[in-house]
């Protein structure tokens, strides 16, 4: 259980380390949008070859359906009300967050985060070693994903102590929902656990849809395929050493 929460902590500490990049340097939308691109090609491929997959061999075919339809239904839902209560522009790295409410900001960065970790926390149980595929796609896809939405916030002209202190609080979050998937699920049958890794699968890609892809291929420029290409290749030759 503690393995769990230090390698969801891991997975947040990439927040961390994105927020000091967005706000210490000014980095380039374009460059931006680039790095999402390939940060978005991880956790697609992740998703694919360790959660879609491993809850197909634990559960079946009927167990990944009804995973991913409620992960995904899930994170609309809660996606749609942070969204229309001023989150919508949590993930910008242009300054619209300005537009918005701080906290539906905040509650916004703390959902999307959640799934990940999760899912960490899961890969878990059954008492093999972590899934070093879906951490490292987590941590390579969530330095892209706060390095824009801190550049966003010190353009809104959030202070850097409230966005610091926002990713910290979404890193400790992170360890907390890791801990919590494994201590959940440690006695549960292979079909609920495989019902809880496409939830996740769910979850994180329609996450991926509704924020993160977005403003790579706005921001990215041409080569957003190409790199999002990578980003998948390279998560799944991760997966392979496994």
């Amino acid at each position: 259980m503690l393995e769990a929460g230090f390698w969801g902590l891991v997975g947040g500490l990439a927040l961390v380390l994105g927020a000091v990049a967005g706000v210490v340097r000014d980095v380039p939308t374009r460059v931006i949008g680039a790095v999402m691109a390939f940060g978005a090609g991880v956790l697609i491929s992740a998703l694919a070859f360790e959660l879609t997959s491993e809850a197909f061999h634990r559960g079946g075919a009927d167990a990944v359906a009804a995973g991913l339809a409620a992960g995904a239904l899930a994170f609309f839902a809660g996606d749609w009300v942070i969204d229309h209560r001023g989150g919508n522009h949590r993930k910008r790295s242009g300054g619209q967050q300005a537009e918005g409410s701080g906290t539906a900001i905040a509650l916004g960065a703390l959902m999307d985060g959640i799934p990940e970790s999760v899912a960490i926390g899961v890969s878990l149980v059954g008492g093999g070693g972590v899934g070093v595929a879906v951490v490292a796609a987590v941590f390579l896809s969530n330095v892209p994903e706060s390095l824009s939405a801190a550049t966003g916030m010190q353009k809104a002209g959030h202070s850097n102590r409230y966005i610091f202190g926002l990713w910290t609080a979404v890193m400790v979050v992170s360890g907390i929902s890791a801990l919590a998937g494994y201590a959940l699920l440690g006695g549960a049958s292979g079909n609920t656990i495989a019902i809880i890794e496409a939830f996740a699968a769910g979850a994180i890609l329609t996450m991926l849809a509704d924020t993160m892809m977005p403003e790579a291929f706005e921001h990215g420029g041409s080569w957003v395929g190409l790199l999002t290409v990578l980003g998948f290749a390279l998560s799944f030759v991760i997966s392979t050493f496994e």
